[in-house]
């Protein structure tokens, strides 16, 4: 599969338009299944499972520059164009509801930096460290996408960008840390 998947994406970064449309084909149940991890935590929205897919399939193919490496850059993007929707639809939601509380997060795992049913401040929340963290530590972003937005564990991500476990779980820790301390410390 994933040389087929491979052959897809250097078609597609040549400009071919029918290989790119195949490739998001072929990996249309893996993208659902991270649009409905990304509902499960961002909880109640207006959108679905399928809108989610279709409208970060949109956002990806407006961006023509980006040039594909490989099925692991694939998730990262389509986790963060479909993390930057729902974000846009939180603030939308917040913004309804201004001077809500905002309650302390804990990260003991990938599910609670993204727990289930997050409220909108809190997706809000996270975005702003996620941004914060970016800054000054891209590579740990690429991980927290990798594992909370694209729902990877720890082996699959060593093994797409041959990694050590060992590191990437020391990357885990520093990643949790910064984004508990981020969180829980801003106004």
């Amino acid at each position: 599969m994933e040389s087929g998947i491979a052959e897809l994406i250097a078609a597609a970064n040549a400009g071919d338009l029918a290989s790119r449309q195949r490739l998001f084909a072929r990996m249309y149940e893996e993208l659902k299944r991270l649009a409905r991890r990304q509902l499960a935590q961002a909880g109640a929205s207006t959108l679905d499972t399928t809108g989610l897919v279709h409208e970060a399939y949109l956002k990806l193919v407006g961006a023509d520059e980006v040039a594909l490496c490989d099925r692991a850059h694939l998730l990262a993007l389509a986790g963060k164009a479909m993390r930057e929707i729902l974000i846009d639809h939180a603030r939308a939601r917040s913004a309804e509801k201004r001077g809500a509380g905002a309650a302390a997060v804990t990260l003991n795992g990938a599910a609670d930096v993204a727990g289930e049913g997050m409220s909108p401040e809190d997706l809000l929340r996270l975005n702003d460290a996620i941004e914060i963290v970016a800054n000054n530590e891209p590579r740990l972003v690429n991980l927290i996408e990798l594992r909370v937005f694209a729902g990877l564990e720890i082996a699959e991500i060593s093994a797409l960008q041959s990694v050590s476990e060992r590191t990437l779980n020391r990357d885990w820790q520093r990643a949790r840390a910064r984004l508990f301390a981020l969180m829980n410390t801003q106004d």
